[in-house]
């Protein structure tokens, strides 16, 4: 949900750079857009990076030029955005972050009146705006300017929203929660204490440049030790926006979203509660995932990589849950976005309700060793359809039978292909990835 970029360039799919001047005509078109029948209203909300504020202002600037009023949440999450889009009839919504990216990279994640990703019509209109292709759009004037509005009071009734999901307190609860220095600072704390947790918080005091800088949900590694060493019962690591969440049970153990999908996808099934009895998750969710669905009669769905396309299903098809490893999970119920405060509150309740601690609710689940190489090639079409490199694969899918598999698949954005292998060891992993990186090599597919 959203176009990052950067200092160094544009991280995603167009070739632009992010400047104020971009930010200005983002909010100008929008506000345009929106206002054509009556006069737009426009929630924004940002994310702890420096650059946040200088862009808040410019597509502040850009939409009431054009005549659109825009209420501020500050700093707050992705999906408390697309809470208060939906809850309050907003136009539309606007998330200033890069996500999980360093702080110098930043972003516009664009949300429509239902809380879900902008339409990519609407987002291709917007860039050729940006590019010059679109006449320039009128100004308004005198009274239809429009005005801006400080509405921390909607980020507050999202956390209430929060607060009144769980089933039960969490007295006694000893809770670690790793807030990356990004948006979940400003939120998480506040929730838990609220239900009654006795809460530890690590990486909540941000600066501007230390947004998931060796913090978060993509390096777990302190809070791991942070569980450990306080003897907590469990930990929760958010990233830059909060719309991911990553678990550490009470060893210290990382609890991924494949295994937060199960956990809380079981749970749901024995409350009768798993909608079409099914999880949706992404082609690169693990093996011994969908094992232990099939072992507990739960099935589920494959999406592409990406989370709008595991919402897209969930939305298509009535699902209840969805997401992927990364820790992006969908609660249908509750939520248009994966929301990662949300999720470890759910994680909570089964817990919670179940009187058992994570490691033993995720044991049932086998992971199963993965090996992922990324090979730069001439031509990602060729390098996947050269009839060399479809025989090995056959050869790879042969050998592993029921006991692995094999998932080679083209980058979205980059010249490479993405080759990877799940199976019983890493060895096996490691031998049979090479295997099919040997023979891109053999065919001259694979750039020196």
């Amino acid at each position: 949900m959203g176009k990052y970029f950067g200092t160094d360039g544009f991280r995603g799919e167009a070739n632009v750079n992010l400047t104020v001047e971009h930010a200005f005509k983002v909010g100008r078109f929008l506000g345009w857009y929106f206002g054509q029948e009556h006069k737009a209203q426009i929630v924004i909300g940002k994310d702890t990076r420096r650059s946040s504020y200088m862009f808040e202002y410019s597509l502040v600037a850009g939409l009431t030029a054009s005549g659109a009023d825009v209420y501020l949440l500050h700093v707050t999450t992705t999906p408390s955005v697309s809470y208060v889009v939906r809850t309050e009839n907003f136009d539309c919504g606007i998330m200033i972050s890069a996500s999980h990216n360093p702080f110098y990279d930043n972003g516009i994640k664009i949300i429509n009146g239902n809380g879900q990703k902008m339409e990519a019509s609407v987002e291709e209109q917007i860039e050729a705006y940006i590019d010059g292709k679109v006449p320039e759009l009128p100004l308004a004037k005198r009274e239809e300017i429009g005005r801006t509005v400080d509405f921390s009071a909607g980020r507050n009734r999202y956390i209430g929203y929060l607060i009144s999901i769980p089933t039960r307190a969490f007295k006694n609860k000893r809770v670690g929660l790793d807030c990356a220095n990004g948006s979940a600072s400003a939120i998480a704390k506040s929730v838990f204490d609220a239900l009654g947790a006795k809460t530890y918080v690590i990486h909540n005091d941000p600066d501007g440049t230390n947004i998931n800088t060796n913090c978060g949900s993509t390096h777990i590694e302190e809070l791991k030790n942070f569980v450990r060493e306080n003897h907590l019962d469990v930990g929760f690591a958010y990233d830059g926006d909060a719309d991911r969440c990553i678990a550490v049970d009470e060893n210290g153990d990382e609890v991924n979203g494949d295994l937060i999908m199960y956990v809380c996808g079981k749970y749901m099934q024995e409350q009768g509660k798993l909608n079409n009895n099914t999880i949706v998750t992404t082609i690169m969710s693990n093996l011994g995932l969908y094992k232990a669905c099939e072992r507990e009669g739960i099935a589920y769905e494959k999406t592409a990589v990406g989370d709008k396309y595991v919402c897209e299903n969930m939305m298509a098809n009535g699902h209840s849950i969805g997401g992927e490893q990364s820790g992006h999970i969908i609660f249908s119920k509750h939520a248009t976005t994966g929301d990662g405060i949300l999720t470890s509150l759910k994680l909570m309740e089964v817990i919670i309700e179940k009187k058992q601690p994570l490691s033993v609710l995720t044991k049932e689940v086998k992971i199963y060793p993965q090996v992922l190489k990324n090979v730069r090639v001439y031509d990602k079409k060729e390098a996947r359809e050269n009839p060399e490199v479809v025989k090995a694969i056959a050869e790879v899918e042969k050998s592993l039978g029921d006991d692995g598999r094999i998932l080679v698949r083209e980058s979205g954005t980059e010249p490479v292909v993405r080759v990877m292998v799940e199976a019983a060891t890493n060895e096996i992993c490691e031998q049979n990835v090479d295997h099919v990186i040997a023979v891109m090599r053999a065919e001259n597919l694979i750039v020196q």
